[in-house]
């Protein structure tokens, strides 16, 4: 019989169909620890509409702040949250952050990964050159420095990067956009915990800032439990049940 925690917790987001998937496995929830990192083009507010159905549920939630200076500052501060965890967490990681979360999802208190639309490099691997065998993405386009600081224009963000959202929430997000360091960029994975992690992933089939094919082969290359939403990149905020659902399935996944 399943976990009755578990049962509740992915009932409460409303998605039958991780419902059943979790009653087929009938595992308890195993990670009572959900630890955020947001990617290029947002800050830690991006998990808004996750954060609450995921503390409804009882567990505790961190969204780290990532810095966007270098990869190795971004990787530090996330590193420095998972130390504070008192248990197995989930990691989670949206966009660029899944750098964040490939190089440490190695921590030991790391029990599963979640890759949402987000970047998923194996150790040592040229990301831009890997997205180069696929098309450029519109967003692309859209980025804009000032020095060695990098964002999205205002009509790359509202047509590329949060395309399905109404307008009004889309400006606000872009309001509180965190610029990045050029520096952040040129830095790579020395790990892939996905090889040794239990992983997961959502595709955004109407991404426009990463190709969505580009995600399908990543996913499909970690041999993670893939999800596909008809989302722009921000599915975390357009589709957040569908979203929280699938971290509730790798809190519930044996480490």
């Amino acid at each position: 019989m399943i976990n009755r925690r578990c049962f509740s917790a992915v009932l409460a987001t409303g998605m039958a169909a991780s419902i059943l998937s979790v009653v087929a496995h009938a595992e308890p929830i195993r990670a009572g620890n959900i630890v955020l990192v947001h990617g290029l083009f947002a800050d830690g507010s991006c998990w808004t509409e996750v954060i609450p159905r995921l503390q409804a549920v009882g567990l505790n939630v961190t969204s780290v702040q990532n810095p966007l200076t270098t990869l190795s500052e971004a990787v530090a501060s996330a590193q420095r949250v998972l130390d504070r965890q008192d248990g197995p967490t989930v990691l989670v990681g949206h966009s660029f952050s899944g750098m964040i979360v490939t190089e440490a999802g190695v921590h030991p208190k790391v029990s599963a990964l979640v890759y949402v639309a987000a970047r998923a490099p194996d150790a040592g691997e040229d990301y831009t050159g890997l997205a180069k065998t696929y098309p450029t993405p519109p967003a692309t386009a859209g980025i804009v420095f000032d020095g060695d600081e990098g964002r999205l224009s205002e009509a790359a963000f509202l047509r590329d990067f949060a395309g399905d959202l109404p307008e009004p929430r889309a400006k606000a997000l872009f309001a509180v956009q965190a610029p990045f360091q050029k520096a952040l960029l040129d830095g790579r994975t020395t790990q892939a915990a996905w090889r040794s992690k239990p992983s997961f992933y959502a595709v955004s089939t109407e991404d426009r800032t990463i190709n969505p094919d580009l995600e399908r082969f990543m996913a499909k290359r970690m041999g993670a439990k893939t999800i596909e939403l008809k989302s722009s990149h921000l599915s975390m905020i357009s589709h957040p049940e569908a979203i929280t659902a699938l971290i509730l399935e790798a809190a519930c996944r044996k480490p």
